[in-house]
């Protein structure tokens, strides 16, 4: 479920080792899970407070717990620690956080939003975009709406046929194509 690195493993076991309680652990999180605002972290974790419903992953040293509302959003998540000149950084990247990874006999519909939110939309965010799928229909197309700098954006055809569709197409094999109802020359802000 949830990957350590060696490298991280090291750090927190080190930081561990500093505190006046030996039996303080770690929890690793979702705060508002299943949610565009949903935001993972790392925190200490004291025996006290450990819940029966937690999920126990033990390491050399420490113990990562995760609490039952998050396990499911910290599927296929990885934490690593890189050292550099100037420090170190701890970074948590966890693809299912904001959607609840779905299974591959699922509703197509439940797998396109699955992807649209895991891997389109992030990228989208970037320039301050998002599309969000209004209908899957009987003869496979994705009926997409875009929102946000998407909206009236001059880059949208490409994005909409050389990312989104590809994307949709190869990883869904039902999908045969997407076809966008938004209206362009409504878009306030788009970023290009």
């Amino acid at each position: 479920m949830i990957e350590i690195t060696k490298s991280a493993q090291e750090h927190f076991a080190k930081l561990l080792s500093q505190q006046d309680d030996k039996d303080v652990n770690i929890r690793v999180f979702v705060v508002n899970p299943g949610t565009p605002h949903a935001e993972c972290g790392v925190s200490y974790c004291p025996k006290d407070a450990v819940e029966e419903s937690d999920t126990e992953y033990p390491y050399e040293g420490f113990s990562a717990y995760v609490d039952q509302e998050s396990a499911p959003y910290l599927d296929e998540a990885l934490i690593d620690y890189q050292t550099d000149k100037m420090g170190g950084q701890l970074t948590l990247k966890a693809p299912n956080a904001k959607v609840r990874k779905v299974s591959d006999d699922a509703p197509v519909a439940d797998r396109l939003n699955y992807l649209l939110e895991s891997e389109i939309n992030p990228q989208l965010a970037n320039h301050g975009g998002k599309v969000n799928l209004m209908e899957f229909t009987d003869d496979g197309y994705a009926i997409l709406l875009f929102g946000g700098g998407c909206q009236g954006c001059g880059m949208v055809d490409v994005t909409l046929k050389e990312g989104i569709e590809k994307t949709l197409m190869e990883k869904i094999p039902e999908c045969k194509g997407v076809k966008d109802v938004t209206e362009h020359a409504e878009g306030e802000n788009p970023y290009y």
